[in-house]
């Protein structure tokens, strides 16, 4: 058994500790928090923006729980350590864990200091463990299957793509402190965005050109972002942001034009993926995209099994990730 602790148990640590559970091959062997003894009350708020599985109750009391890290590595064997904190812990809380030869699991983005994720990817090079960054869309299956057929040319070569994502304003657990903390969080476009810039650059690799806007809300000076991606062959664009009261309902999807069919996927209507021609439309099953969430960190156990990089989702990618985030401004 892998044993892992997952540090924070807002919307990511629950949705985390939901996946270790369902992991045959892991165990969930602490849990780190501010408040451990809110656990309970956690699990019954409705916060994030969508469904990531369901957490048993009584699995989860069988889990240890402590208020801090150091503690918890004292005390537990630990091979994965899961960061589910907000993204100005990332750099403390990785660094102390690999400085104990444990592996890190980091959800995105990497950080918002590109010089950390610099000495963070130093460290686990020093250290011997692996390192790797929650870029989850990576893993989602309606993505998968566009990266796919980009590959593979499938419906021939891609001449456009339109990536978007928008949510309302982000109001549960420690989000409402941030917005006290204007810029601390990164934003939308470091929060948000981020998963189809990640994206694109995994799909297309580096643009020839970046034309890029963004505009200020409540969390930071970009919270809402639309680009335009220039390629020899293709044209991509990017659009998302969380302007929106806290209700708005959450949405991403793609339109993909190739040289004999066009595809569309919406999460709002997400069982089916589009394939349009003249001739007509196909529906496809799409795929669960909240599974993603279980085939990322069952990917990263695998990678420690075997002591092999996590070549799907290095933490160079992450880091240039990281970079061409700060290109949109």
């Amino acid at each position: 058994m892998i044993h892992v602790a997952i540090v924070g148990f807002g919307f990511m640590g629950i949705t985390h500790a939901a996946n270790v559970l369902r992991n045959k091959r892991l165990k969930l062997q602490a849990i780190v928090t501010r408040h451990p003894n809110d656990i309970d009350e956690r699990l019954n708020a409705q916060t994030g923006n969508f469904s990531t599985g369901d957490v048993n109750l009584d699995d989860l009391r069988q889990v240890k729980r402590y208020t801090s890290l150091q503690e918890c590595l004292r005390n537990e064997t630990i091979d994965i350590v899961q960061l589910c904190v907000h993204t100005d812990l990332h750099f403390t809380l990785a660094m102390e864990a690999m400085e104990h030869g444990r592996h890190v699991f980091i959800e995105k983005p990497m950080s918002l200091v590109p010089d950390e994720a610099r000495a963070m990817m130093q460290k686990a090079k020093e250290k011997n463990v692996k390192l790797m960054v929650g870029h989850v869309v990576r893993f989602m299956p309606p993505y998968v299957k566009l990266k796919s057929w980009i590959d593979n040319k499938t419906f021939g070569a891609l001449k456009f793509i339109s990536l978007t994502r928008f949510t309302g304003l982000p109001a549960w657990g420690q989000w409402k402190e941030k917005q006290q903390h204007f810029g601390s969080s990164g934003g939308a476009l470091f929060d948000l965005v981020i998963h189809d810039i990640d994206f694109l650059f995994y799909a297309l690799g580096e643009p020839e050109k970046i034309n890029a806007q963004a505009y200020p809300g409540t969390l930071s000076m970009h919270d809402y972002v639309v680009a335009h991606w220039h390629y020899p062959e293709a044209h991509a664009k990017i659009e998302g942001g969380n302007l929106f009261h806290s209700a708005f309902p959450f949405q991403a999807g793609y339109m993909a034009r190739f040289e004999n069919a066009s595809v569309q996927y919406a999460s709002l209507r997400p069982e089916h993926i589009d394939i349009v021609t003249d001739e007509g439309i196909e529906k496809i099953t799409a795929g669960d995209a909240g599974e993603g969430f279980y085939d990322e960190i069952d990917y990263f156990a695998t990678c420690v099994e075997q002591n092999v990089e996590p070549t799907r989702c290095l933490p160079q990618s992450s880091l240039r990730t990281l970079e061409l985030c700060y290109a949109h401004l």
